[in-house]
């Protein structure tokens, strides 16, 4: 199911540090834990949360999900994927921002945003525009 794989990167990736807040990837997580909550207590009772590992079990069922889980599944792909298309924006408008100011910066738990914003003054105000406009600022 794609979009049990779509929600499986895009944990990946919020791990890392890579896509939205704390609170978006709980927002997600809620959604999916939510819409698939009889999936989850009944196929996958005994597996351990983290990791993707309750996504795997829900992938390993596909073929048994109620409507209501395959939209939550759904929804939270979308959500990602805007996210997604969101952070290849502000990537490409601030690309040689963060190469002059935040090379060196650890990718992850929001710190290259922070460094943007520790250099807002010397930071382009087409990077500035950019993390405005998909809501980071």
């Amino acid at each position: 199911m794609k979009h049990v794989y779509l929600i499986a990167c895009g944990v990946i990736m919020m791990s890392l540090g890579l896509a939205g807040s704390l609170s978006a990837e709980e927002n997600i997580i809620e959604t999916v834990a939510y819409g698939c909550q009889a999936e989850i207590t009944i196929y996958c009772k005994d597996v351990t949360p983290g990791e993707g590992r309750v996504l795997a079990c829900l992938y390993a069922h596909q073929d048994k999900l109620s409507g209501k889980c395959e939209y939550a599944l759904y929804d939270a792909a979308s959500r990602l994927e805007r996210a997604v298309a969101a952070l290849g924006y502000i990537a490409d408008e601030c690309e040689a921002d963060l190469m002059s100011y935040c090379a060196d910066v650890q990718v992850g738990e929001g710190r290259v945003l922070e460094c943007l914003k520790k250099n807002d003054a010397k930071v382009s105000k087409r990077c500035k525009d950019a993390i405005k406009e998909v809501g980071l600022k």
